[in-house]
């Protein structure tokens, strides 16, 4: 009788690391698709609310809907994804934000706000589901690259995210020829990105990240090195609170100022190709910097980039607040460094997530924290409009960019526990 050889988790280590590199292909290319479609809502959400309300305390509504929307649907990817993986979680949750999308358009031709505010809570999902895809990216990195990973799929949106806004125009021109009010027409092209999406995920997300990192690690023998993915470290509550707290500030932060700019930019005689402009620089800068984040994050450790995050959210907050109103330079730089202190918030708390929670409760951990960043993005974007209707962006600006310095002492407390 002839024995065969057994097969263990080590042997099958190499097969992870090309799984890995198709399963980065495949996202980059998905969340390329996707930015498109996050960036209609960030761009024009908040003026379509305005023109259909005629209130400036109302437009921050929009974000607040899409983001608590995003919050229910970060609790729906996660389940999915923990129980059937991240192909058909993140496939569904892009496909919920398309079917938003079109209801936008309906509620923006009917003239009809309640259906405008039920679309843009379903189109919320399409947000969700970007920001789990992070998550994927590093199921089966290894933890020295981790960071790398998310800022890999991080930095893929960037294509969509900052061409988007500037499709504004065009699109908004092809609504006109539609006979679809001008500013539903970003959304024609993010119904169009966010099914394309799931398409790519459905089709080629082969073989699902975490159901493969589960797998490899259920073979793995007790006495073996760790499996890529899966190496939890002390303190799994810690862990998580910091993590999500750092991503929940930065979130807020960001939302709150960027939802209420293209309205300040208005208020001073800019148009909307301006106002699409200082967008698609922010998201630009939102995306773009990741490779190097992830390198910082694996470099020099999570904490130090986080409390980073919270010094660049300031100066942020405190350029925008002191930019002249009729200085699209000055705004441009604003949001451009207000993009980068996400990032770095994003990345850094990412990684803490990913490293403190192991496998087997890892999806679900991971959409629940998405949950409070989505709740803290919701009260940024609704806050936002009624402080500027009763104080002024100034204020807000300023406001949020000293709420973003609670992340330095957290980043610092923790280190020092971790270290003890």
């Amino acid at each position: 009788m002839v024995s065969r050889p057994v097969t263990t988790a080590v042997s099958r280590l190499p097969d992870a690391e090309h799984a890995q590199r198709r399963v980065l292909r495949v996202l980059v290319s998905a969340q390329i698709l996707s930015g498109a479609g996050l960036a209609a809502g960030i761009t024009v959400g908040a003026l379509l609310a305005q023109d259909m309300l005629g209130s400036t305390g109302l437009a921050g509504l929009p974000s607040a809907l899409f983001t608590a929307g995003s919050a229910l649907a970060a609790v729906a990817v996660g389940r999915l994804s923990h129980t059937r993986g991240r192909r058909p979680g993140l496939a569904a949750g892009y496909l919920t934000g398309a079917i938003g999308s079109l209801g936008v358009i309906a509620a923006a031709v009917l003239g009809n706000p309640v259906v405008l505010f039920v679309a843009l809570f379903v189109y919320g999902a399409g947000t969700a589901t970007n920001l789990q895809a992070r998550y994927a990216g590093a199921d089966l990195a290894d933890t020295a690259h981790r960071g790398r990973a998310v800022s890999t799929v991080l930095v893929a949106t960037t294509l969509g995210g900052v061409v988007g806004p500037n499709l504004a125009a065009p699109t908004g021109a092809l609504a006109d020829t539609l006979g679809i009010p001008h500013l539903a027409g970003p959304f024609l092209l993010a119904a169009l990105a966010y099914t394309l999406a799931a398409l790519v995920l459905a089709l080629w997300l082969r073989p699902d990240p975490l159901l493969l990192a589960r797998e490899l690690g259920a073979m793995q023998p007790a006495d073996s090195a760790p499996v890529p993915g899966d190496l939890p470290v002390p303190g799994v509550e810690k862990g998580v609170a910091a993590g999500g707290f750092v991503m929940a500030v930065a979130q807020l932060v960001m939302v709150a100022i960027m939802t209420m700019t293209p309205i300040h930019m208005l208020a001073h005689g800019h148009g909307t190709a301006a106002a699409g402009l200082v967008i698609a620089i922010h998201v630009g800068a939102m995306y773009l910097p990741s490779p190097i984040t992830g390198w910082l994050v694996d470099r020099h450790g999570r904490l130090p980039v986080a409390a980073a995050s919270g010094v660049t959210l300031l100066a942020a907050g405190t350029l925008a607040a002191l930019a002249p109103g009729d200085s699209i330079a000055l705004l441009a730089l604003a949001l451009a460094l207000l993009g980068l202190g996400w990032n770095l918030g994003l990345v850094a708390g990412t990684a803490i997530i990913t490293d403190t929670v192991p496998l087997a409760t890892r999806a679900k951990t991971q959409g629940a924290v998405d949950v409070s960043i989505a709740i803290a993005g919701a009260t940024g974007g609704m806050g936002s409009g009624l402080m500027v209707a009763t104080t002024s962006y100034p204020v807000l600006a300023l406001v949020g960019g000293l709420l973003a310095l609670a992340v330095v002492p957290v980043a610092a407390l923790s280190g020092n526990r971790h270290d003890s």
